[in-house]
């Protein structure tokens, strides 16, 4: 496997990202209810960026029943979540790229954060064993029980960077989730497991397929979409999860639209996660209509500006890029430059100060200053490179053969 790490490792990370939903909340059916609409709460605090909110109303649901799994792995996805949010691991930008190796190098975690994570994973992971042995037959014992390895799996490959250690978890949370669905096929929460496992084979080149399906794994792109969608109609506790898991999806697949039409209602839904805005202007770039992610990056900025609560690493410069790029890609050079340079006075993630270079170089470029643009997008593919963002490296690569000119019909054109 490790032959063809750059695709498996792509899928990996793509992974980590989605099983943020598949994850958290299912219908725990022997929990106590009080535990139950706790754990729901908490997670509208979580979908809301009220991390210590959540994190204290986690709490109380273990506090309510201390013998419900969900209420521990609630507990363990805050920290894990909280995790993500300190590295700045927080828009779709993440994982739609591949990385170059199957293991990569991440920043030890704070001990707190990473103690709380396995404190509680272990003890979700006991309890729902137990479960399961005490009922067999039981489809939502089944599903604790592939929820917590499943979390275990994405923590993996997020958190300690060993895109590959979580295999086997990931393999069993697909097989639990599959044994859901077999003894109740009305379960279609269940399907955001499989859904996100299905996608992740279909990705895999023809070899890794085969050794996919071989150990358990089923694929199918289409398969593994229809899985997400009828989960994300479902009513359920993992209905958003499957949504938000849909909006990567979809822009992976380049059906902006409908990731829009996604992101169009979660705004509403939660209206204090400031970075539903950034996602939206950040898909309307993707899908060549910078006009439209203006109104949403502009309304984000104003949020943003104005949120007294602790923001996510790299966070600023990743708002004033998405704009500067949606500024430019307009015609609007002048404001462009001002966004663009700003992103470069402030903390930042080194992938996103890559690209910043890259976007200042188109600007240098629409100025006639070739030499100029030729040395920032150098810069910019370095930086790129070195923090695994091979699609940032790949348009640097492209400028540098052939001149950026600017658009056609407010959609870039790369010449």
């Amino acid at each position: 496997m490790l032959a063809t790490a750059r695709q498996s490792a792509s899928v990996c990370r793509v992974l980590a990202v989605l099983l943020l939903g598949a994850c958290a909340l299912p219908c725990t059916l022997h929990a106590n209810p009080r535990s139950i609409e706790l754990r729901r709460l908490g997670y509208i605090h979580a979908f809301n960026l009220d991390h210590d909110k959540a994190l204290a109303t986690f709490t109380e649901a273990v506090n309510a029943d201390p013998a419900d799994p969900g209420a521990y792995r609630a507990l363990a996805v805050n920290a894990w979540m909280h995790l993500l949010y300190l590295r700045g691991s927080i828009t779709v930008d993440d994982y739609l790229g591949s990385t170059t190796k199957p293991n990569v190098k991440l920043k030890t975690p704070p001990p707190d954060l990473a103690q709380r994570f396995r404190t509680n994973i272990d003890k979700a992971l006991q309890l729902a064993e137990s479960g399961l042995r005490a009922r067999p037959n039981d489809p939502n014992a089944h599903y604790d029980v592939g929820a917590a390895v499943g979390q275990i799996a994405a923590y993996a490959a997020t958190v300690d960077g060993k895109l590959f250690d979580g295999f086997k978890a990931a393999r069993r949370a697909f097989t639990e989730h599959e044994r859901v669905l077999e003894l109740d096929r009305s379960r279609q929460d269940a399907g955001l497991i499989i859904g996100t496992y299905r996608y992740i084979v279909a990705n895999l080149n023809w070899a890794l397929r085969g050794m996919a399906y071989l150990v358990g794994f089923g694929g199918g792109r289409e398969k593994a979409i229809e899985a997400l969608e009828a989960c994300g109609r479902y009513p359920s506790d993992v209905q958003i999860d499957a949504r938000i898991a849909l909006v990567l999806i979809y822009n992976r697949e380049k059906r902006f639209d409908a990731a829009i039409r996604i992101l169009d209602g979660l705004r509403e839904q939660y209206p204090r996660n400031r970075l539903l805005w950034l996602e939206t202007g950040a898909t309307y770039i993707r899908a060549g209509r910078p006009a439209d992610a203006l109104p949403a990056l502009d309304a984000g900025i104003a949020k943003f500006e104005a949120d007294d609560r602790p923001k996510a690493f790299g966070e600023a410069a990743l708002w004033y890029l998405k704009r500067g790029t949606a500024r430019l890609a307009a015609g609007l050079r002048d404001e462009a430059a001002t966004d663009l340079r700003h992103a470069l006075t402030v903390e930042a993630r080194d992938w996103t100060r890559g690209r910043t270079h890259i976007e200042l170089g188109k600007l240098s470029d629409l100025a006639g200053k070739r030499a100029e643009a030729t040395a920032a997008y150098q810069k910019g593919a370095g930086i790129c490179r070195q923090d695994n963002d091979p699609l940032g490296a790949a348009e640097a690569d492209r400028f540098l053969q052939k001149a950026y000119t600017g658009t056609i019909s407010g959609k870039p054109r790369q010449n």
